[in-house]
């Protein structure tokens, strides 16, 4: 098989795979991009929170 003959075989069957895919919703996109958002923020403050506990905790420490 050539060069040519299996890069043509690779986007034939990628492009099949594709086809096969199910791809979410728009209102499951924005639902699951609104869940990630608000995770991270969430994680965010409880990071935060933690920092400013161990560092104060130092403080009194040093």
């Amino acid at each position: 098989m050539t060069f040519f003959a299996k890069t043509k075989d690779y986007f034939q069957g990628a492009a099949s795979e594709l086809k096969k895919v199910v791809w979410p919703t728009k209102k499951q996109t924005i639902d699951y991009s609104i869940i990630v958002v608000a995770l991270s923020l969430g994680m965010a403050v409880f990071f935060g929170v933690l920092d400013w506990i161990f560092s104060n905790l130092l403080g009194l420490l040093i």
